[in-house]
């Protein structure tokens, strides 16, 4: 049984479920090799294999589109995977040109809040490449540990890579 993925509001944008159409406002950033490069995978090449896999719905996680409330395209998507009662991997991605903005902590922050308070989460984590600085700076903004590296953990398009282990337990997220 899915969860259901409902609206969040920040103070800048709306997170809602993800829509065909907002498939075209990902392309540029899920088809750079550069904003794909600490991915599990390589950028896509193919607009229809880029929309099929951002509307799949069977991988067990659900996708949250941020809009600004003002209008305009899609700046960010965040995923929220339930792996078991109580505990969620979190994800998530800034789309080119709007990095660098507090978008990510801002929309991350929401859905965290969400998982907490309102699906009684009490532990949610993260998996990041140990050279992707952003992310793993961002998680530790928002007061994740990190709870240690697991070795040769993916073999991916830039080859065998460590995982650092990011957590938060609901009783650290003020």
């Amino acid at each position: 049984m899915s969860l259901p993925t409902p609206e969040l509001e920040t103070e800048r944008f709306i997170l809602r479920p993800i829509q065909e159409a907002d498939v075209p406002a990902f392309w540029p950033t899920f088809s750079n090799e550069d904003a794909m490069r600490w991915w599990s995978r390589a950028s896509f090449t193919d607009r229809k294999e880029l929309r099929d896999w951002l509307l799949d719905d069977s991988w067990g996680g659900r996708t949250w589109i941020a809009e600004p409330k003002d209008g305009g395209t899609p700046v960010c998507r965040v995923v929220a995977t339930l792996h078991e009662e109580g505990v969620s991997e979190i994800g998530y991605l800034t789309v080119l040109g709007s990095q660098g903005q507090g978008i990510a902590r801002e929309c991350v922050s929401a859905l965290i809040t969400h998982l907490f308070e309102n699906e009684n989460n009490r532990r949610i984590w993260a998996d990041v490449d140990p050279d992707n600085a952003a992310s793993n700076a961002l998680l530790q903004r928002l007061g994740f540990t990190n709870e240690g590296t697991m070795r040769e953990a993916w073999k991916t398009h830039i080859g065998v890579r460590d995982s650092y282990i990011w957590g938060l337990l609901a009783r650290e997220w003020t």
